[in-house]
């Protein structure tokens, strides 16, 4: 917890997924939602817990070129404001297959989130706390949406099933923004290998804390060999 606390650009990873499981996962609401707005049933409950599902399905596909991206700070925060967006506007369509799409599309975005997410985690952490700090990443991964569920109940209890998945995405969206500019270390975070990709090997150590020997230096190290490359 002290390291979390410590490094600004994994406090906003965190923040960011915790407030996307906790306020827009709409799950414990899709019975409610399928008797009272889409007037099905247990099919109806199987389709609209299926369709994140779906989603995720089709969002890693379109993960490949992730460790491109540099700028991953802003890669989660777009995809938890896509997330939550599409969890608002689910919340505000009463026609099935809108309702569906929507889902769809923010099991895309969580997916793709969770992947530059993970990029932010296994950079910014020592290997002598991966462990530690990925255990904890998970627990909220675990523990995230079950608070979603209890915060999703007592919602609907007061304001409906509807409101509760809308204003529930709305509130995802206003902590992303929240956390960008409360953790700015965390908005303008770049990727290690991306920048070394980009030819800034620099930038990319002092992402890591790292230092970055020349070219010449490699070579001497490697070889044996001096800068001029004279052999004994």
């Amino acid at each position: 917890m002290r390291y979390l606390r410590s490094s600004r650009p994994l406090a906003g990873a965190f923040l960011n997924d915790l407030g996307a499981m906790v306020f827009g996962m709409p799950r414990a609401l899709f019975p409610a939602l399928a008797a009272t707005v889409y007037h099905g049933g247990a099919t109806t409950v199987g389709y609209l817990n299926a369709a994140p599902g779906l989603g995720a399905l089709i969002g890693s596909l379109l993960t490949g070129h992730a460790g491109r991206v540099r700028r991953v700070g802003r890669a989660v925060a777009f995809c938890v404001v896509a997330w939550g967006l599409a969890i608002t506007g689910f919340g505000l369509v009463s026609w099935l297959p809108a309702a569906l799409a929507l889902l769809v599309l923010a099991g895309a975005a969580d997916v793709v989130s969770s992947v530059f997410r993970m990029i932010i985690v296994q950079q910014s952490t020592p290997d002598a706390l991966q462990g530690r700090v990925n255990s904890l990443v998970f627990a909220g991964l675990t523990g995230g949406p079950r608070l979603g569920d209890a915060e999703s109940g007592v919602v609907a209890d007061v304001a409906g099933p509807q409101a509760a998945a809308w204003s529930g995405g709305l509130l995802s969206v206003a902590t992303a923004v929240v956390t960008c500019w409360a953790i700015p270390q965390f908005w303008r975070y770049q990727s290690a290998v991306a920048a070394g990709r980009a030819g800034a090997p620099g930038q990319a150590a002092a992402q890591r804390g790292r230092p970055v020997a020349s070219a010449a230096g490699r070579d001497a190290s490697v070889t044996g060999q001096g800068a001029d490359g004279g052999a004994s």
